[in-house]
């Protein structure tokens, strides 16, 4: 049966939730292959014979795979369209999964991660481009905030699933896991997803086109001021998402299950304030004002987690920071996208690419930092806080001037 037009792919309730299943599956596929194995990592070390470093390194390979796939993916969607490229990239991304499950080395799981995070790369930045494609302005900034209902199951379950996973099984479950997730949405897409991008709308292929795009989107200052101030809020969270389990669990004596619990219920946290964003916007605010405010609360709450880290305060204490912060990345990413691609829609997956890589670009960087400074709750709220301040001043209007 071949999949529908893109004009008839909203036309009733059915098929829109359809949509909503499989871009927001597709846009959380970063989040899910990073989050699932996170309780495995103090273990994995010993398991593989190899040092915890090396184990931390198949996280950054990861995001670097993740930011490099989208430069070339999604510039290339644009001209070749989004549908060929996406199976393309959920097929390596489950050949590699299952690569990842039967690595015998640390060697062998760190080159599968490379080759899992190009797959992985399609599916994040070309949900957002199909996204633009259909959909502009406020009814672009709901949509994706409904996209964060299944967008963010996945901090939600995944820790969930692997902790528990963990208790009957090994780490490569977790593995053969994702392997099952990649064939699944393989098939869902190759029989519902719609080509978005007609023919006469694709831009050129060739070189020079894609540096003059590059270029246009690189001297667009708000594009830039959005997509850092996006970038930003990411690599604070992701801050917290790479140095948690180590300062939850050795840090504070949280278990494994323990530890998911808390990841679960900061995920929890990212769905309703994204929700609350979708029916704000266009009602109580426009996507500027609620930006700012979000990004007011992350340094807010970036702060909470330095300040209760510094002092020694109580561990709930600094959970209800790290809630309060880690609960804003929904908003800022909906509205910062929304924005951000608001003026590109001919050029949408360029656009998109450069946002996806400049997240995990600076995202791997802060994780890097990271790891530098330290594993324990100070160094953790720090590096946080040199996120989510710089993301705040961007993420005012006019802070930088939105001129080409």
């Amino acid at each position: 049966m071949p999949p529908p037009s893109p004009g008839t792919a909203l036309q009733s309730p059915s098929r829109r939730r359809q949509l909503v299943l499989v871009l927001g599956s597709l846009s959380a596929f970063g989040a899910l292959t990073i989050d699932l194995y996170l309780p495995a990592m103090p273990g994995m070390a010993s398991h593989l014979g190899t040092s915890t470093a090396s184990v931390q390194a198949t996280l950054t390979v990861f995001v670097l795979g993740l930011a490099t796939g989208q430069v070339l993916i999604g510039p290339l969607s644009d001209a070749w369209g989004r549908r060929r490229l996406l199976l393309t990239g959920l097929a390596l991304y489950a050949a590699a999964s299952l690569a990842c499950a039967l690595a015998p080395d640390v060697g062998w799981l760190t080159a599968a991660r490379v080759l899992q995070s190009l797959g992985a790369a399609a599916g994040t930045v070309l949900a957002r481009a199909i996204a633009r494609d259909l959909f502009s302005g406020v009814a672009m900034t709901r949509f994706l905030s409904t996209l964060m209902l299944v967008n963010g199951l996945a901090p939600v379950l995944a820790p969930v699933v692997g902790g528990q996973l963990l208790a009957i099984t090994t780490w490569r479950a977790l593995f053969a896991l994702l392997t099952a997730i990649g064939v699944l949405l393989l098939l869902a897409v190759a029989s519902t997803l719609p080509e978005t991008v007609p023919l006469q709308l694709r831009q050129p292929a060739h070189p020079r086109a894609l540096a003059r795009t590059f270029a246009r989107l690189g001297t667009d200052r708000r594009f830039v001021r959005l997509v850092l101030t996006s970038a930003l809020m990411f690599a604070a969270v992701f801050t917290y998402i790479s140095g948690s389990s180590f300062v939850l669990q050795d840090g504070y004596g949280l278990g494994a299950q323990q530890f998911s619990l808390v990841f679960a219920v900061n995920g929890l946290g990212v769905v309703a304030c994204s929700q609350l964003n979708g029916w704000l916007v266009g009602r109580a605010g426009a996507e500027a004002g609620l930006l700012v405010l979000a990004s007011a609360l992350a340094v807010l709450g970036s702060a909470g987690v330095l300040v209760s880290a510094l002092t020694g305060t109580p561990l709930p204490l600094l959970l209800a920071f790290l809630f309060l912060a880690v609960s804003m990345l929904g908003p800022v990413l909906t509205n910062a996208t929304s924005l951000a691609l608001a003026e590109h829609g001919a050029t949408a997956g360029a656009a998109s690419s450069l946002q996806g890589a400049t997240q995990f670009l600076i995202a791997g960087l802060a994780a890097a930092v990271l790891g530098l400074v330290g594993d324990d709750a100070v160094a953790m709220g720090a590096v946080m806080c040199c996120c989510a301040v710089p993301a705040l001043v961007l993420a005012v209007p006019g802070s930088s001037g939105d001129r080409r």
